[in-house]
Formats: structure tokens, sequence, C-alpha cells
């Protein structure tokens, strides 16, 4: 899964950074799941003391998850290096195939990308970052390599607005909180009352567009995907880079279809939900 470039020599350990529930929290499970969030784009084999200081647990404790994860296929083992195998990919997967509709999104979503030239992606919210469910590349227009399971931060991306324009004014506090408000490029809106007027303004007009808050170079536009009850679900973009269209002339000339698109797909999901 594709980050922006970590430290080549220091991590943040990943451990305990979510909100831990006091009485049906089980910490093992949580320390296998650092162990497996340990390995990235930028570390894919680790040694164990790699493994442990990444994930914020002693040596003996990363050994036994490693371990365990070896024995059930997870992690492979060769002499000091510990990685992943490709059935992590079932633990990912699972989420995709157990919501079906996404499959008849693909179809609507390649369309879109053949009449407009660019490329297209559905995502999801999860805490502060958007997670990519589905992609149609036109080409390679960003230094971040995207695929599904990718993660961008929510608040500078038009995904991302899209999503926390659906969220309540609390919760919306909450995650703008949570968020690290950090400058991608010199367009970038970190101001928290800033962003909560953009996204008023998103909720209002029912789509987003992001002129290279995310990355130098990258315009894009975001409409909604809702379910039947009308709550926001996820968000449909197109993409592109602001020296072949303007902002402005994406908005004049993929606003339309971008729209059309996301009302088919919210229309599937409302069946099947």
């Amino acid at each position: 899964m594709a980050h922006p470039a970590d430290s080549a020599t220091t991590r943040a350990p990943v451990a305990g950074t979510t909100e831990k529930p006091s009485d049906s929290y089980v910490q093992s499970f949580a320390r296998g799941l650092s162990v497996i969030r340990a390995f990235d784009a930028n570390h894919p084999a680790q040694t164990l003391t790699e493994i442990a200081q990444a994930s914020g647990l002693t040596r003996a404790g990363a050994r036994r998850i490693l371990l365990t994860l070896v024995g059930l296929g997870y992690v492979q083992n060769d002499g000091r290096l510990f990685r992943l195998t490709p059935k992590i990919l079932d633990l990912g997967f699972a989420y995709l195939t157990s919501m079906p509709f996404w499959n008849l999104a693909e179809p609507v979503m390649e369309a879109l990308s053949q009449s407009v030239h660019e490329s297209c992606s559905i995502s999801v919210l999860d805490g502060a970052e958007i997670v990519y469910v589905l992609r149609v590349p036109a080409r390679k227009i960003m230094t971040i390599n995207l695929s599904i399971g990718s993660r961008l931060p929510a608040y500078c991306s038009s995904m991302g607005r899209v999503l926390l324009s659906g969220l309540g004014d609390a919760e919306l506090d909450r995650v703008l909180q949570a968020s690290d408000l950090q400058p991608r490029t010199r367009r970038t809106v970190t101001d928290i009352a800033q962003l909560k007027s953009l996204i008023a303004e998103i909720r209002t007009r029912g789509w987003a567009q992001n002129d290279q808050e995310l990355e130098e170079g990258l315009v894009s536009l975001a409409a909604p995907i809702r379910n039947r009850a009308g709550q926001v679900i996820a968000a449909l973009n197109i993409s592109g880079q602001a020296n072949r269209t303007s902002a402005q002339e994406m908005t004049d000339r993929f606003l339309p279809p971008l729209l059309e698109a996301a009302e088919k797909i919210s229309a599937m999901v409302s069946l099947r939900t």
C-alpha cells in the first residue's frame, strides 16, 4: 500500500494509535495488527528488531506474533528478514468482497475514465484518511503510486473533503483535530476554520474540487456516493494534470459526467443496501 516516502531511519511506532475500548479491547490481537502494519512499501522486509521498534513492542513480543503469522502463512521468514506473503491480501479483499455492489461500479468508472481520458477512483473514509477501494488509471499523474488500499489524508484531497462533508459537525471537528494538517504544497489549506468553511460549501453544492493542494500539478473533482438513506458512504473522483487541464476547465468539462456517474453508482448502491 503506497504512502508518501517515510524516513529511512526513523519511524513512529504504529501500536496504540487508535482509541481503546475499556472492557472489550483484546490487546494481543491489537499487537498482531501493529506487527502487520509495520510492513509497507518502504519497509517490505525487516529484521525482528526493526519490526519491534516500528510496532512499539518488545523483541520477545514481536517474535511470538511473527512466528504465529508465519505459522498461519501471512508472513515468511528468510534468514534474518521477515516479509508479508500474498495471503495477507485475503484480509484486505475480504472488505471488498463483502460489498459486491462495488463490482457494479467498476463499469461506470471505466466508461467515465474513457469519456474524460483521465483517472477515476472511489475511496471511503477511515479516520482522518481516505482509502482507495476502486481505481481506473488513465496514466501516471502522481509521484505517489496509488492502488487499491492506498491511503491519503482526507483534509487536502477532493474525495476526502467530500467524505468529510458527510459527517456531522461534532465528528468533523474530531477528525480535523486528529488530522496531521501539514502543507503538502504552497496551496494546501491547513487552517481548521477555513477547512470547515470549505467543507460546508461542499455540503451545499454537492461536489469538491482540489487545485494542487495534495500535490503540485494535480487537479481533481469529487462527488459523493450515497446509500438509500442519503448518507455519504464513498466518494468518486476524476484526477488530471494542471498543465494539461486547468481547474476551471476540469469543472466546465468533467463535472457533469462525474455527477452523472456518481448518481448511477448511488442508485446501484441503493438497490443493494
